[in-house]
């Protein structure tokens, strides 16, 4: 027997329309099912696509439904409205939270991801996923449900995680083959390890220095990479504590000067959803990430002060 050559939508795709054509808007339903405004939308088109024809007209004003959309309603409901009478979809596992969180590669390793368990021990009715994204080529919105960002000062609704700093930082073999260095300016003629991510010239400016950024040697547009190329004794790098902080306890790293100075960019939060899980993982990611950043930068001016005094 031939069967029909049927299109199946995805039931969060019928959950989305459904939702934004009884309240009218992407927001209101991003707060009711917990996901993002940009989920919404994106879970609509892909919907309108499946079926060719658009189901919402957008206007400045709310969402109105189109002729196909307004049929298409009607039959939606019915079936969402079967679906959730069946008993088994009303079993206590179906009660699980899912949080879908993106984050630059770096900071979910050396942040997110050690402190995780903080979090889910306090909150097992929530199951998490983690998702990296990837700095300077990543930029369009994601259907993530809490989403981390390293941005400058915008959008201004995207709220830094921690107030984070950049101090000059090498592996003790080169160290040892740089050796004096007293001064900033002992770095004249040291390998410089490059990032767009991380520049230099801001350090160099707090340092008293009018040099240009570093113009040669690879360029690393990572920086877990440029961690990683540091400890590996490749050259000098200008890193964060709070990412750096496993190399710096164990030793592979040590920090170089005292100075530390404020970074271009920050770890931002962008907006989420007011209701579910999405505001106590804010909640607790803003704590996490503060009590990081101000332990590891003690815990590296502390090694400065050995190094000194030793």
């Amino acid at each position: 027997m031939n069967l029909p050559d049927l299109r199946y939508p995805s039931i969060d795709g019928l959950r989305a329309f459904e939702c934004a054509a009884r309240l009218g808007s992407f927001e209101r339903a991003a707060d009711e099912l917990h996901v993002t405004a940009s989920a919404i939308g994106k879970r609509i088109a892909t919907l309108e696509e499946l079926l060719g024809t658009p189901l919402l007209a957008r206007s400045a004003r709310a969402l109105v439904l189109t002729p196909a959309g307004k049929e298409y309603l009607a039959q939606v409901a019915t079936a969402l409205g079967l679906l959730a009478a069946v008993p088994l979809h009303q079993r206590a596992a179906q009660q699980v939270r899912r949080l879908r969180i993106t984050a630059p590669p770096t900071f979910a390793r050396q942040v997110l991801v050690p402190h995780l368990q903080q979090f889910t021990e306090a909150h097992p009715q929530v199951e998490l996923e983690i998702v990296l994204s990837i700095p300077f080529l990543d930029v369009a919105g994601s259907e993530a449900d809490i989403e981390v960002r390293h941005l400058d000062d915008t959008p201004a609704d995207a709220a830094p995680l921690m107030q984070d700093v950049v101090m000059a930082m090498a592996a003790p073999a080169l160290i040892a083959r740089l050796a004096p260095l007293r001064t900033p300016a002992d770095l004249a003629e040291a390998p410089l390890l490059r990032t767009p991510i991380e520049p230099w010239t801001p350090w160099f400016r707090a340092a008293g220095l009018d040099w240009g950024e570093p113009i040669h040697g690879t360029k690393l547009v990572d920086l877990g990479l440029t961690l990683e190329a540091a400890v590996s004794g490749q050259g000098v790098v200008l890193a964060r504590p709070s990412l750096a902080r496993p190399w710096l306890a164990s030793g592979a790293l040590r920090p170089l000067f005292a100075l530390a100075t404020t970074p271009t960019r920050q770890y931002r939060l962008l907006p989420h959803a007011a209701e579910g899980a999405a505001p106590a993982f804010a909640q607790w990611l803003r704590e996490t990430c503060g009590a990081v950043a101000s332990e590891a930068l003690a815990e590296a001016r502390a090694l400065v002060a050995a190094q000194v005094s030793g």
